[in-house]
């Protein structure tokens, strides 16, 4: 699978970059030694529970409206195949390798709490399947984000019984019961409690939360030098970042975002040729001047949106939990608001940081903004369109970022018989989000392409040191002005250079924030 150290689980709670590793990087996991001495000790409580003849919700009841109807001990073992079948009713496309990959490490990092009740051999199971490279299928549609992420777990709990189907380590589709038998694991039977431990948690929205905070902290410092580019070759002025503006108006990410611009721009000889009291112009428009502002803003959502998912990967979620005084009681925290809440904000971010590039995109396509540059960037005017319609593009996915910052976490929809009357909607604004970060690596992408090609334009005016690096980058991948060529092949080709973090690797290089 991975190269990568071991990933330790139950030791702790897991860091954002544990779950990247074993998510997106197939790196593997161990179990910690003490943590799967809780888990039998807990089990044995369960074991208790389950002897009594009174009721106990998860152990010897029914489910969610059906929580007060008794089963007897012979029935519970087909109580907990069937609440896993039942609830394994996911539809539509599978949903991303890393995405299941996500679900799988952070249902067992809840598991090795010892506050779920099942028994080691589930616990083992799971890491045995992560480490095996074995993926259920887990499809798009399914999760009202409450309860858990009901459907998409059940579908990671069938394929541990060695039901339903697999990728496998190549990616190939298989039954699950041969990729367990290839990889020596036994498929799982469920017993007393097991089942609802398995599906209950927001796994799926916060391993969808964590990718994505990882994919912002590159996209935005890769926004930063999209801007620096847009200022440099449209003869916009650095002067507004400085410092002590900045400071007078004490916002974090802001200020971060400013110091970025300030890095990138200096000893560029395009902004020093027009410094001084020849510059006619009094102030730029504000998709250039208040790039720090609306980068920087998004900065500080992210970093609240950081702040929940840390609190929500030290969370125990199940329900009914074991508590450390051995109580087995029901709660409320499988309930996916605080995350759902913070994925939706971000993708508000995303348009607004994706609406900015592109304005910055346009004015560097319109002579009459763009101080010099000729029309569209084109070679031979009337003849040529040049990035006429990159700049459509760009402004097509803008469009849509706007619809996917519409929030999903207000909208509740009751189910279960009016049990679960009132849900999160958290899977939803996951899957909506990670759409919305795609199309943002999009759009700076087509206003890094239009930098590039309008720093060219500057020649014998040479760019600065960080942003001609960048532009030195795209011309890896490609060319410069010239007359019209198939576009879309260098438009995805820069897309993969700011997607893969290329581009953020030369900012960083060049930052003194």
């Amino acid at each position: 699978m991975s190269d990568l150290a071991p990933v330790l689980v139950g030791a702790r709670p897991l860091a954002p970059a544990d779950v990247v590793a074993v998510a997106r990087h197939g790196a593997p996991v161990t179990l910690d030694t003490a943590a799967l001495e809780r888990v039998a000790e807990t089990r044995r409580v369960i074991d208790g529970l389950a002897a009594d003849p009174d009721p106990h919700y998860g152990v010897s009841t029914g489910f969610g409206a059906l929580a007060t109807t008794f089963i007897a001990p012979d029935r519970r073992l087909q109580l907990q195949a069937s609440l896993i079948r039942s609830h394994a009713a996911g539809t539509g496309a599978e949903v991303e390798r890393e995405v299941t990959r996500g679900l799988q490490l952070l249902r067992l990092q809840t598991l090795a709490s010892g506050r779920t009740g099942v028994r080691p051999i589930v616990v083992e199971t799971y890491a045995g399947l992560l480490n095996a490279g074995i993926t259920p299928v887990v499809r798009e549609y399914g999760s009202l984000g409450c309860s858990g992420d009901l459907a998409p777990l059940a579908h990671i709990a069938l394929a541990a019984m060695g039901e339903g189907d697999v990728r496998d380590a190549d990616g190939a589709l298989v039954p699950a019961s041969e990729a367990l038998a290839a990889a020596g694991i036994e498929p799982l039977t469920l017993v007393e409690k097991e089942g609802l431990a398995l599906i209950n948690g927001t796994d799926g929205m916060l391993g969808m939360l964590v990718l994505a905070l990882h994919d912002l902290d590159t996209l935005l410092l890769t926004a930063d030098m999209a801007a620096a580019m847009s200022v440099e070759s449209q003869l916009g002025t650095d002067a507004v970042f400085a410092a002590d503006l900045m400071a007078l108006r004490p916002q974090t990410g802001q200020a971060l975002s400013a110091a970025h611009l300030r890095s990138f721009l200096s000893d560029s000889p395009i902004v020093h040729s027009h410094k001084g009291p020849e510059d006619g112009r009094v102030q730029d428009a504000y998709s250039l001047r208040c790039s720090p502002q609306v980068h920087g803003a998004a900065r500080d959502t992210m970093g609240y949106a950081s702040t929940i998912a840390d609190r929500e990967l030290a969370s125990v979620i199940d329900n009914p939990v074991i508590t450390v005084d051995g109580r087995i009681e029901s709660n409320g925290n499988f309930h996916g608001a605080p995350v759902a809440a913070v994925l939706d904000f971000l993708a508000i971010s995303v348009a607004d940081v994706a609406s900015v590039s592109e304005r910055r995109t346009d004015r560097a396509l319109d002579p009459a903004r763009s101080h010099g540059l000729p029309p569209f960037l084109a070679d031979e005017v009337g003849v040529d369109s040049g990035l006429m319609i990159a700049q459509y593009a760009a402004a097509g996915i803008v469009s849509e970022l706007k619809r996917l910052a519409v929030p999903a976490s207000v909208d509740s929809i009751p189910s279960s018989a009016m049990q679960e009357d009132h849900v999160s909607m958290g899977w939803a604004a996951a899957r909506k989000l990670r759409r919305a970060i795609d199309g943002l690596g999009r759009v700076l992408a087509i206003e890094i392409l239009t930098g590039a090609r309008a720093l060219d334009l500057r020649a014998p005016l040479q760019a600065g040191p960080a942003t001609g690096a960048v532009r030195d980058l795209v011309r890896t991948v490609a060319a410069g002005p010239g007359p019209d060529r198939f576009l879309s092949p260098e438009m995805e080709a820069v897309t993969e250079l700011v997607q893969s973090g290329a581009v953020a690797r030369i900012a960083k290089e060049h930052s003194h924030g």
